[in-house]
């Protein structure tokens, strides 16, 4: 009798994350690939991916709008470049209109451009015209970022999206798929609660983590 299928081991860390999808991601590396990570963390996953791929190195700024009195319930997002993403449905259950997320929405976009900034050090994006990018996180809950994120990307021209996760729950992956011409995920867990827990250490990475990891993608090897 075969015994039932258990939940999958959760990750080590970021860094293991990167060098098993990068494994997985192998097929793309003769197609001139761009890794683009999610920072905060999907930054030491997509440092990994960039490595073995022998791809340049950037990053995408994408800031999620907040339930006013309730950040953390999303809304929608905004990514740099202007564009923004809102959850129009999701907006009218809480009895809040567009219009009512102006404050927040101003506000987000402003630490937009200020990361941008400063994680970029004056160095111009990455051109993406014609060529596979590979967006990189760390992990998804809802998806509402990435949508965001993978929304300003198609407006800069790539031949190829590829989506690479550490961990999504199952609907958020099916809600991604046709959004992206492959989608490459390691733990697709049917308990979901956080993206931490499928790590054993998910230390929040720093801005100054940002900034080392997107100095040494850019010296020469």
């Amino acid at each position: 009798m075969t015994e039932p299928e258990g939940p999958p081991a959760p990750l080590p860390d970021r860094r293991t994350a990167g060098e098993r999808l990068a494994a997985r991601l192998l097929p793309y590396r003769d197609q001139d690939p761009v890794v683009v990570a999610l920072p905060r963390g999907g930054v030491p996953v997509a440092f990994e991916i960039a490595v073995r791929l022998g791809a340049p190195l950037d990053v995408l700024i994408v800031r999620k709008v907040g339930a006013p009195g309730n950040p953390e319930y999303g809304l929608g997002a905004v990514v740099e470049g202007g564009t923004r993403y809102l959850d129009e449905p999701r907006i009218r259950a809480t009895g809040l209109t567009v219009r009512d997320l102006g404050p927040t929405i101003a506000r987000e976009a402003a630490e937009v451009d200020r990361r941008a900034r400063e994680f970029r050090a004056g160095n111009p994006p990455v051109e993406l015209s014609n060529r596979t990018v590979i967006l990189v996180d760390d992990g998804v809950a809802t998806g509402g970022t990435v949508l965001a994120a993978l929304q300003a990307l198609r407006a800069r021209g790539p031949r190829r999206i590829v989506l690479a996760l550490g961990v999504a729950p199952p609907d958020t992956v099916e809600s991604l798929r046709p959004e992206v011409d492959d989608l490459v995920v390691l733990l697709v867990p049917t308990m979901f609660f956080a993206v931490g827990e499928w790590y054993h250490r998910f230390a929040q990475v720093s801005d100054e983590e940002v900034r080392r990891l997107l100095e040494r993608s850019r010296a020469p090897h």
